[in-house]
This record gives C-alpha cells, sequence and structure tokens, in this order.
C-alpha cells in the first residue's frame, strides 16, 4: 500500500500529479486554482522548491502580491543563484511600486543570466 500524507490520504504520487495539474493551470490562466492544488503539496512537503517557486509564480498572475514575495525570497533563501527567481521578484517589487528593491533584483537576475529579457530590465545605463 503506498504511503500516504497524514490523515489527508494522499501520497506522493497524488502530489505530483497535483504539481503537474497546478502547472497546467497556471499555463491555462488559472492561478487560483494552480494555488489551491499547491497549497497541499508544500504543506506537505515544504522544502520542495519547485512547488514554492511555481506558488509564487500563481501568486504573480493573481495580483497577490504580498503571497509572491514571500514565495520568491524562500526560493531566493534556499537557490540565491536563482536568476528567475530574482527577475520574478523583481517584477513583484515593481508591481508594488518599490522601484530600488525591483532594480537590484533585476540586476542581480541580468549578472546571473544575461537573457535579454534580464539585460533589459536590468537597466545598466541608469
Amino acid at each position: 500500500m503506498p504511503e500516504t500524507s497524514g490523515s489527508t490520504g494522499r501520497t506522493p504520487e497524488t502530489h505530483v500529479i497535483d504539481f503537474r495539474a497546478a502547472e497546467h493551470l497556471l499555463n491555462s490562466r488559472d492561478p487560483r486554482g494552480a494555488v489551491k492544488l499547491l497549497d497541499p503539496v508544500i504543506a506537505a512537503h515544504p522544502e520542495n522548491t519547485a512547488a514554492r517557486l511555481l506558488r509564487a509564480r500563481a501568486f504573480f498572475a493573481a495580483a497577490q502580491l504580498r503571497p509572491a514575495e514571500l514565495e520568491f525570497t524562500i526560493v531566493l533563501e534556499r537557490e540565491p543563484d536563482n536568476a528567475f527567481a530574482h527577475f520574478a521578484l523583481a517584477r513583484t517589487y515593481e508591481r508594488q511600486g518599490r522601484p530600488d528593491q525591483a532594480k537590484r533584483h533585476f540586476r542581480l537576475a541580468a549578472a546571473l543570466d544575461p537573457n535579454p529579457q534580464y539585460v533589459k530590465a536590468a537597466r545598466f545605463d541608469d
């Protein structure tokens, strides 16, 4: 019998299915649905950075900027060299009207990965 997660009856396999379904929902522009699927996955596996990053993206897409900021920050605590997380956190700060913090993370993203989108957002010539 598969190992289950506490009283929820969820298995590790079910969490993988929920993660993949959450990716699909986010790509289908249903970020709130993605968050609902990811909440129990993260509750069972709080160390799972990929699930946290996906949930951060879903929060951002749902304009839930404070939760997005918190999740991106957790990801960056674990993976300080994650250029995408720096870029996404910068976009979050930008939408919150916090340009100085945004600029710092745009520049970190560009320094970690010369992706043209990151370099353009970093505005190194300012």
